[in-house]
């Protein structure tokens, strides 16, 4: 894997770095209504952000208090190096230690099998978010 490095954030210090990793990745390039992309939720939650060597923000995902993870994004010129499976675990680590049992998320379709090889399993019907095709999986947490 590329050397990043994952850093623990608030909104308030790295808004504008996490806004713009978003706006790239959901609101440019898959087309999500910015009003749906701001759901309010971000001032509440954690957030990880992957920085390369130049200290330039790659990736992204948010944590929820309940354990909720989402707006995971990675740029495309560093996507398939490994940088999302790396967030992806660091935020269950982070889960973890919340002293939380399990955590969920809503996956797009296209993204099933990269959580399925993390352990997280479908929980519901395919339903539609932002005009693109969701299911909400679960990944148990055991000690």
């Amino acid at each position: 894997m590329t050397e990043i490095t994952l850093l623990l954030v608030k909104w308030q210090s790295q808004q504008s770095e996490l806004k713009a990793l978003r706006e790239q990745v959901f609101v440019i390039e898959q087309h999500v209504p910015a009003d749906l992309e701001w759901d309010g939720l971000d001032e509440a939650a954690t957030h990880l952000l992957a920085v390369n060597a130049a200290n330039q923000a790659v990736a992204c995902a948010r944590i929820l208090p309940d354990g909720t993870i989402g707006r995971m994004a990675v740029l495309k010129q560093w996507r398939g190096l490994g940088i999302g499976r790396a967030v992806l675990n660091r935020a269950i680590t982070f889960c973890k230690t919340q002293g939380l049992s399990s955590v969920h998320l809503s996956a797009q379709k296209h993204a099933l099998g990269f959580y399925a090889k993390a352990g997280f399993v479908v929980t519901s019907s395919e339903y539609m978010d932002a005009g693109i095709a969701h299911y909400d999986m679960k990944f148990d947490i055991s000690d």
